[in-house]
């Protein structure tokens, strides 16, 4: 086993276990809910192995789908994010960058990270209340809810990058 490896469960134990005891129970106003789990996905590096990528992205959905009481919500969602993540982080990184390329906050900087985190978060939200919900008759609670827990996913992940960028300072 590789220290890659071993680093990405630990951090996949670390999500899914906060997500379920902590953060399922958390509803600012009533509508938004803090999905930390998303910042797994947006540490995979440049040129990491899609079929991977998915695997480790549909087992966290899995999961947290378990614990959530979501039936099939959060993989889908994670899945289609898994998909998604490797072409929208190729926008984002400088063309001299090395293969293994990790985006975070200290590598891409404030406006590329901000630029590349936030999109892949307010999709992943919107397709994931779109899902639970299953319909449009309450388009209004579904917009507001993607959008507040977008923000509040957004801040947590900002806060986090911020913490390890001061740590390596």
């Amino acid at each position: 086993m590789t220290v890659d490896f071993l680093r990405r469960l630990f951090l996949f134990v670390v999500l899914c276990l906060v997500q379920a005891l902590v953060l399922n129970r958390v509803h600012l106003f009533g509508y938004a809910i803090p999905l930390l789990y998303l910042h797994f996905v947006l540490l995979f590096p440049r040129n990491y192995p899609k079929w991977a990528l998915l695997l480790w992205c549909f087992a966290l959905g899995l999961v947290n789908d378990t614990f959530s009481n979501t039936p099939g919500v959060a993989c889908a969602s994670l899945t289609l994010i898994a998909v998604l993540q490797p072409y929208w982080l190729e926008l984002f990184v400088p063309r001299d960058a090395a293969e293994d390329f990790s985006p975070s906050l200290t590598s891409l900087g404030y406006g590329k990270f901000i630029a590349y985190a936030l999109p892949l978060m307010l999709f992943y939200c919107l397709l994931f209340f779109a899902l639970e919900a299953f319909n449009f008759f309450n388009w209004e609670n579904w917009l507001i809810s993607s959008f507040t827990s977008a923000l509040l996913t957004w801040v947590l992940v900002m806060t986090i990058e911020q913490v390890k960028r001061n740590k390596t300072a």
